[in-house]
């Protein structure tokens, strides 16, 4: 029987809620900050770059009231919806949704 692990997003950065995004994030980071900011207002939001810095892999970390009473999948098509025209140039997108 094979043993699946599921590999979670590393807190390098701290996660907290700021009205602009954090100066160290990357160009594509903050674009999906801003946006994810602006529909959401997250308790807790973080986006890394996990492709190297190419912009072709994100993993994104979100804590929102919106969240609540949904089902993960609902959550993750709400962000996915929201950065629509972000991602489809993108290899691969992760996420984790938080209800706060």
């Amino acid at each position: 029987m094979l043993a699946f692990t599921r590999r979670l997003l590393p807190l390098t950065r701290s996660i907290r809620a700021y009205s602009t995004p954090p100066p160290s994030l990357l160009d594509g980071e903050q674009t999906i900050y801003q946006k994810l900011t602006e529909k959401f207002a997250p308790s807790q939001l973080q986006v890394q770059d996990v492709s190297g810095g190419c912009g072709s892999f994100y993993a994104i970390v979100i804590a929102s009231d919106a969240f609540k009473g949904l089902s993960t999948l609902k959550q993750h098509k709400l962000v996915t919806q929201t950065l629509k025209s972000d991602i489809e140039g993108i290899h691969g997108l992760q996420i984790k949704t938080i209800v706060s």
